[in-house]
């Protein structure tokens, strides 16, 4: 069961026996790949094997790399995510305007739904009301922007009338490493199905090579919300960055069961997955939060 997230934040080699991860630094520690779902290369003084590379992509580990400021810059992503990755794109190519519109409303309505329910668990009442209006005027391809409209309140009463998501502020560098967090989950996801990241349901930037999983993504963002601001950061350095890892261990509900975020994520893809090739955007499962 892959459920580790390694996180290497100091000098080191990492190489690859007899089926383990072996991190040789100050001192030498093992871990199973088979225990392994993510790694996460925080320090810039790591040397890592080619043949260790290509056992973390063959198991489908994903593998982030961080810059100098111990922020996700680049991740490992496989060339063949998929033994059937040509019908898999055959597929994708297949899914029309229409249907990817259809599947954008709801997701956007899950997440402005997420996002009520966050405002409410923190007693902003009429917020919640306001954002649950807003969800019920959502159309296709969200024509209306009716999740920009929700975004606006939704931050604002999370974190001050002053706060904008383009401010250089702790909140928003701790909100951009749980996002890019979260958006390296769905690469692993989308390429490890033979689909094609690039080609999103709504997204269409041309110089966004993630724009699926920009779509995919949106609904579990207010998890992130929800663990900034109960961490309430003073400050955002190493020690907050590990912090915000344990999100990907997190405890949603989904599909009757509790799962960890990462399992989560894998099980709500399928599901997406299933709608857009049998045309049904009413079999998509979303999440749900548990009480803590």
């Amino acid at each position: 069961m892959t459920w580790r997230t390694v996180c290497v934040t100091e000098p080191a080699k990492l190489e690859l026996k007899l089926g383990y991860l072996v991190v040789r630094g100050e001192a030498v520690a093992r871990v199973s790949l088979s225990e392994i779902g993510m790694l996460i290369v925080e320090s810039t003084q790591v040397a890592i094997t080619s043949a260790l590379l290509c056992e973390l992509s063959k198991r489908k580990i994903k593998v982030i790399f961080c810059d100098q400021q111990h922020n996700p810059y680049a991740e490992l992503v496989d060339y063949y995510g998929s033994a059937d990755s040509l019908r898999r794109l055959r597929e994708q190519l297949a899914w029309s305007k229409e249907l990817c519109q259809k599947l954008w409303r709801e997701i956007v309505k899950e997440k402005i739904s997420q996002q009520a329910a966050l405002l409410k668990e923190k007693g902003h009442f009429e917020e919640n009301n306001m954002l649950l209006e807003y969800r019920s005027k959502v159309v296709e391809n969200d024509a209306t922007n009716r999740e920009a409209h929700a975004a606006k309140v939704y931050f604002n009463c999370l974190f001050g009338n002053e706060f904008s998501r383009k401010d250089d502020s702790v909140e928003n560098a701790a909100l951009n490493y749980g996002y890019s967090l979260l958006l390296s989950c769905f690469n692993k996801e989308i390429v490890s199905r033979g689909y094609l990241t690039q080609l999103g349901l709504h997204h269409q930037n041309t110089f966004n090579q993630f724009n699926f999983s920009s779509d995919l993504m949106e609904p579990f963002r207010p998890l992130v919300d929800r663990w900034v601001l109960v961490n309430k950061f003073d400050q955002f350095n190493k020690e907050e960055k590990h912090i915000m890892l344990g999100i990907l261990n997190s405890i949603v509900e989904l599909g009757g069961t509790k799962q960890n975020l990462t399992q989560a994520i894998n099980l709500y893809c399928s599901s997406v997955f299933r709608a857009l090739n049998h045309a049904d955007p009413l079999l998509i499962e979303f999440y749900q939060c548990v009480d803590s």
